[in-house]
Formats: structure tokens, C-alpha cells, sequence
């Protein structure tokens, strides 16, 4: 039987991989990813839909969010388990699901170590992480064995649940990860002191979970690459980790990246593609099983090109396939511009999971809601106009034209995009144009009729039988004496460069937007976007391990183009209301800049001495040349109360309904649902 003809555009990415009793029939691992699904018998329907979905989308092997092996290794308390012989009928529901579409699928076993947000918390060593109010208790070599049999048991159960294989997490500070670095496994005994003797848990957990299942079952090991923290691993450390971990049984090595406590971020927008592939590809020559690159792969010419480098056997997605569980086959299909790609904005996945909400997608609301949120055919047939071309006019927009409909999107602009046009231009936001490249082939694949530069008035509303007011936001108005000054800026125009800056500029006004703008007129000019020995500079990241540990070395942040006051009414913190997993970023980024931010201010004039402020009462003069507002928006929606006097069906989304902030995750989900139900 002769072998398939190579993929003509992405031949690396599309061959399969023998694992010798297995074929995967492509490149692609869909990377764990809890979506808060995992959590409760009942949302194990739910669950398998997900997968279900992805499994048909033409993923090689999927790997599950993580499951702990007993209690004391829950993330949160009653969260996923996989742990007594009742539990399996449930997960059978999930593997079922997956094979039924072809794929392949590995439970991820995570025993959470000091990093389990509950009191039953362990470690090798009694030492509390700084991001979490729980101190672990040390285990003892009777618990250390207890642990061991554990995760063996869970293998065997994910086996008998119908699992492929399992991926056991030792990576990103978990209770493995805390066993082989110094920072954390402070023991003198069989599992700690020397590297032998702290990676003899994690090689030992390898060894008896592949005798327990046999050599047929895929045992993926998710291998600390870069631990990214004082008292990581050091280089020679994680080779001998892989050899170890291979030779005691592993099918596929994983590539982690970091640690949650580390000061580097690893998966936001502002990280470039593809910008740890390297420390995966230092590892080829010393292992002979398939490597996994992963983090910031998001898009197929990332991967085929990782892929032909030779840096990897296998690229890792988990985000990409939130965003669109269809992201393989449309590659497969020549059809990779009709992939909705994943922005790294973590609003809507890490985010929730953080705040125990179930995961889903800022740009694909549908995600882990599959069995929630269908587009079905419309029953009858409407004219529907939708009014602003924003991402919640472009999601109602398609979803109904998807559904049947017969839609015009009226567009004031001569482009669509909305205020995502603005976002893109922040460095480290440039992902952004992938969705509104994504929209714009949406429009033509579902048949939009789209009039750009058309400002709708009532009167070219009539005829439609329901009218979509998605016409977004003005910056709100900020009054102080001087505020009419000619360099008193508006945001909207500082980011479409209709203005010209001076160096040095105070920000009205710390919230997104504020930390935004401070961003692009910090960097504008000064490093290259998404360049990645840029970004590996600034944050301090060395994938060659020349410095210290953990693949760490002194940051050196880039020249700040200007001088920046970063301004906020209320006292405290500024970017107190950033998101949890992204906010940290922002604040860390600006700082290293010289960025100041103050709170508790208020705004006595604008003069040409500067902005003359009070801080928590006390006086003080900012010698700047441009104020610049960010003080939030008003919704923009002039057209909805002559349209209801007219008897009109109207219904009205985005920040045309709500500008309170401006929100992308709400407005596309909002335009979604509508368009479902329309």
C-alpha cells in the first residue's frame, strides 16, 4: 500500500507520526487546557461535546484539561479527579466522543503541589508559594510513595475509561515540577538534594505507570523546558530529566514553559509566535521519542515551519483550538484564512478559570457552550441590517447570515473592524488583525451585503424586518479648565496617528485604555513588534541557559520613546482592574519603562506650565506637553429611539447597549447569541 501524497502546502504538519502500536494521522496535539468542565459529573455531556468537536475538526491527539489523582492534589477543592473505579462511566462518555471522529486522547494527570488553592495541600518541602495563601505540608517518604500509587492508579483508570494514553504534568511549578527544582525540594533524602535524587519522583511515577498500562498506551511526559524562576532547573539538569523519563518509558516528551509564579510572561498576545521554540529544539539531539514544541502557536505556517526546522516531531495547540475547534481542517483544506485564530488575550479562557467560571473564547463564544450555542437554520427567512461593523455588528452579522438570513451591515467607516482597528496598533496587540481578517472573510463566505462608508439614517432602515444597533462608543468627555486646549487629545486620535505627540504626555485616566495608550506611546518606535530576541532582552529569557538557572538572565528593558504619567481619579493601584492573568503584564511592562502611575489624582487646569494635578491633596505641576484622555466612553446611539417611535423590531448590542467598559468578549458573544436566535 503506498504512503499518502505529502501535503502540497504543509507537508510536516499533515504527516503522521508512528508511535509503533499507534499512528497519529497528523502533527497537531491539542494541548490540556481546563475549561471548568471537568469539574462535575453532570458537565461530562458537555465536556464531550467539546472534544467531540475538535476530534472532528482533524486533530491528530487531544489532551484533557488537567485531572488530579486524589484529593490532595485538586487545584481547587471538588475540582476534576479521576481517582475511584465509580469515576470512569463518566469519562467514557468523553473518550467515546473522540474516537467516534478519529482522534486520539490523553488524560492529563495533575497533582497541583503547592500551587492547590485548599488546605490538604503538599510538597517535597513545607515552602509556600507567593501566589498562593496556602502553606503545603511536607510529605514524608510513606506520602511520597502514596503519591506515586496515585497517579499509577488514575493511569490505570484513564485505561479503562477508554483513554489513549496519558500526559503526566511536570511542568509549570506542579507537584513534580516542585520535586525536581532546588527552588522548592529543599529534602536530603531519596527524593531530593542531587538532580538524580529530585527527578527520581517524576522518572519513577514514568516507570510504574508504563508497567501498569503497557506498551501500548501513549505516556506523555510535559517536561519543565524552562522553568523561568531563581532556582529552576539548569540546563544540564532537564537533559538528564528527558533521558531519564524516556528510558523509564515515555512515549512523547511535552515542552513546559514557566512557572505561575514567574516574573515572564509565556502565553499573552505580547509574547511573539513561536518564541520558546528554540529550548525544544536544543533538546532534539539528546532524546530519540517525539518532542512537543509549544506556547504561541497559533496559526499553520507557525507550525509547518517549527515543524520543517526540525525543532519539533509534534507542535502543541490548546487556545488556537478554543478559538477554532475547525483550525486543523481548514489547513487541511487550503482554507487557513477562514481561521478564526486564537489573539492570546486570555479574557475569556485563563481568566475564568482563575475566577471559577467555566472557560470559553473571546473570539468564539461557542467554546465549551457547543451543546448551548447552535447555529441552526433559521426557521424563516429575514431581511436583518445590522448598523456598525465593530466585532459585535460582525458577529451578529455572520452568525445570522450563517443561520440563512438575508443581512446588510451598514458601516459609517470605510473599513470594518471598529475599535479593534485601534487595538491592533498597541505593540504586542498586532494578533488583533487576525480576527478582523477573520470577519472579513466571514462576510464574504455567508454572503453579507456590507456598505462601508454608509452612514445609516432610518430611512434606508426600512424595509428590513429586524434592525441590529451595533454602532459602539465615543470617548467620554473629560472638563477641566484647559481641557479645550488644542493638546488636549482624545485616545481615538493619538492611536490612529491623526495627532502628533510630544515627549512628554500625561494619560487621563488608567484603565485598558490608559495602559493602552501608554504602551503604544512608550514603545512606538523603539523595538520591533513581536520580535523575539527583542522580547527575550527585555524580559530577561535566555533559551541557552548561559546566565543562571531556570533559563533566566537580567532583563533589559528597551528605551522608553517619552516621558509618561499614567493618571487615575481613584486612589490606589492603577490597573487594579486588569485582567488577573494579563495585568501583571501591563503593570510590569510600563514600569520597567519608567512609566509613572498615580492614583488619587485630581485635575485642577491645563496651562502652558503643564497639568497642574493634586495628589491625595498635595499639589504638583506634570511639565507635559500633551494630555491625552482615556477616561472612558459613551455608548454612541443616536439611532435607536427614532427607530422604536417608527414600531421597529430593534435590538441593540456592544457598546452601543452598555460602554461602561469596552468589553470584546461581551460584544461577541452578545452579537453571537443574537444572531442564534434571530
Amino acid at each position: 500500500m503506498s504512503a499518502e501524497p505529502a501535503h502540497p502546502r504543509y507537508p510536516h504538519l499533515f504527516a503522521p507520526l508512528d508511535l509503533g502500536f499507534c499512528v497519529l494521522r497528523n502533527r497537531v496535539l491539542m494541548g490540556s487546557m481546563h475549561t471548568g468542565l471537568e469539574d462535575h459529573a453532570r458537565d461530562f455531556p458537555k465536556l464531550a461535546a467539546y472534544f467531540a468537536e475538535r476530534a472532528e475538526g482533524g486533530v491528530g491527539l487531544m489532551v484533557t484539561g488537567g485531572f488530579a489523582p486524589n484529593l490532595r492534589g485538586w487545584l481547587k477543592p471538588f475540582s476534576g479527579t479521576l481517582s475511584m473505579p465509580w469515576h470512569v462511566a463518566r469519562h467514557r462518555q468523553v473518550t467515546a466522543a473522540a474516537k467516534s471522529h478519529g482522534a486520539r486522547l490523553c488524560l492529563q494527570i495533575l497533582h497541583a503541589g503547592r500551587y492547590a488553592y485548599h488546605p490538604l495541600q503538599v510538597a517535597p518541602s513545607a515552602l509556600q508559594a507567593p501566589i498562593n495563601p496556602f502553606k503545603p505540608r511536607a510529605l514524608g517518604a510513606a506520602g511520597v510513595e502514596r503519591q506515586i500509587r496515585a497517579f499509577v492508579r488514575t493511569a490505570r483508570l484513564a485505561r479503562e475509561a477508554g483513554y489513549d494514553g496519558v500526559e503526566v504534568m511536570g511542568s509549570e511549578g506542579y507537584l513534580l515540577n516542585e520535586f525536581t527544582a532546588p527552588r522548592t525540594n529543599r529534602r536530603d533524602d531519596a527524593w531530593g538534594g542531587d538532580a538524580p535524587r529530585r527527578m527520581r519522583f517524576a522518572v519513577e511515577i514514568v516507570r510504574r505507570i508504563r508497567e501498569a498500562c503497557g506498551p501500548d498506551f501513549i505516556l506523555i511526559y510535559r517536561l519543565s523546558m524552562l522553568d523561568l524562576v531563581d532556582g529552576g532547573l539548569a540546563w544540564d539538569e532537564v537533559v538528564l530529566q528527558a533521558k531519564a523519563v524516556e528510558a523509564a518509558g515515555a512515549t512523547i516528551i511535552n515542552t513546559g514553559i514557566g512557572w505561575h509564579e514567574a516574573r515572564v510572561p509565556t502565553i499573552a498576545t505580547s509574547v511573539p509566535r513561536a518564541a520558546f521554540v528554540d529550548v525544544t529544539a536544543r533538546l532534539k539531539p539528546h532524546v530519540r521519542l517525539p518532542l512537543v514544541a509549544t506556547n504561541r502557536i497559533n496559526m499553520p505556517d507557525v507550525a509547518e515551519a517549527v515543524l520543517a526546522s526540525g525543532a519539533a516531531d509534534m507542535v502543541s495547540m490548546a487556545r488556537p483550538l478554543l478559538a477554532d475547534p475547525h483550525w486543523v481542517a481548514k489547513a487541511r483544506d487550503g482554507r487557513a484564512d477562514e481561521i478564526n485564530t486564537c489573539i492570546a488575550c486570555n479574557q475569556a479562557c485563563l481568566d475564568h478559570v482563575f475566577a471559577n467560571k467555566r472557560a470559553s473564547c473571546l473570539v468564539n463564544p461557542r467554546a465549551c457552550h457547543e451543546s448551548e450555542l447552535v447555529y441552526v437554520p433559521a426557521a424563516v427567512r429575514k431581511r436583518v441590517a445590522v448598523v456598525g461593523a465593530g466585532v459585535a455588528g460582525l458577529a451578529c452579522a455572520t452568525v445570522a447570515a450563517q443561520r440563512g438570513h438575508d443581512v446588510t451591515l451598514f458601516e459609517a467607516a470605510d473599513d470594518i473592524g471598529g475599535q479593534f482597528n485601534l487595538a491592533r496598533r498597541i505593540p504586542g496587540k498586532e494578533e488583533f488583525d487576525e480576527t478582523i481578517r477573520y470577519f472579513r472573510r466571514r462576510l464574504e463566505l455567508d454572503h453579507v451585503r456590507a456598505r462601508l462608508g454608509a452612514s445609516a439614517t432610518r430611512e434606508m432602515l426600512d424595509g428590513f424586518d429586524d434592525v441590529v444597533l451595533a454602532t459602539g462608543v465615543l470617548p467620554r468627555a473629560v472638563t477641566f479648565p484647559g481641557s479645550d486646549d488644542r493638546r488636549v487629545l482624545r485616545y481615538d486620535d493619538v492611536l490612529a496617528g491623526r495627532v502628533t505627540i510630544g515627549p512628554r504626555v500625561a494619560i487621563v485616566g488608567a484603565g485598558g485604555i490608559g495602559f493602552d495608550v501608554a504602551e503604544f506611546l512608550a514603545q512606538h518606535g523603539t523595538i520591533p513588534a513581536l520580535d523575539v530576541d527583542a522580547w527575550r532582552r527585555e524580559w530577561g529569557v535566555d533559551v541557552d541557559y548561559t546566565e543562571q538557572r531556570g533559563g533566566l538572565r537580567a532583563p533589559e528593558p528597551p528605551p522608553t520613546a517619552r516621558a509618561i504619567w499614567l493618571l487615575q481619579r481613584t486612589a490606589g493601584k492603577p490597573g487594579a482592574k486588569l485582567g488577573k492573568t494579563t495585568g501583571w503584564i501591563h503593570r510590569a511592562s510600563l514600569t520597567a519603562r519608567g512609566v509613572q502611575a498615580l492614583g488619587g489624582v485630581q485635575y485642577v487646569r491645563f496651562d502652558d506650565r503643564g497639568l497642574h494635578i493634586t495628589v491625595d491633596g498635595a499639589p504638583r505641576t506634570l511639565e507635559v506637553d500633551n494630555v491625552v484622555l482615556c477616561a472612558g466612553q459613551v455608548s454612541n446611539n443616536p439611532l435607536e429611539a427614532p427607530l422604536r417611535e417608527a414600531g421597529r423590531s430593534v435590538h441593540v448590542i456592544g457598546g452601543a447597549e452598555l460602554a461602561a467598559e469596552l468589553d470584546a468578549k461581551r460584544a461577541i458573544a452578545q452579537g453571537s447569541r443574537l444572531g442564534a436566535s434571530l
